[in-house]
């Protein structure tokens, strides 16, 4: 499919995709790169529905401060933290530490 013809939430989920294993982003790094830097709240609401997509890396987004905001779309009560975790990400109360070291920022890594 041509990239003018993907909608919003396909175009956020092939960014997902590529967030490499061991790295977060946020909804709003997502959406700056997509260039709709105003819309990370449509970027939360794909990752919501990105349950279908098995090969959508949507324990990987959190919000700008690190927090697990989409926890409880995950089945299981910690399954995100959970899969962070098995990363070697450390989470506490919800929210990732060090994230300076764990983040990747599309705009930088994909251009």
């Amino acid at each position: 499919m041509k990239p003018e013809n993907k909608n919003f939430f396909e175009r956020v989920y092939e960014v997902a995709k590529l967030i490499p294993y061991g790295r977060v982003t946020s909804y709003g790094a997502i959406a700056k790169y997509l260039g709709a830097a105003r819309s990370a709240r449509m970027v939360g609401w794909a990752m919501n529905s990105s349950g279908k997509h098995e090969d959508v890396h949507a324990h990987r987004v959190v919000n700008k401060k690190g927090l697990l905001t989409g926890k409880h779309h995950f089945q299981g009560t910690n399954l995100m933290q959970q899969l962070l975790e098995s990363e070697g990400i450390e989470v506490i109360d919800n929210q990732i530490q060090n994230l300076e070291k764990h983040f990747w920022d599309p705009a930088t890594e994909l251009s």
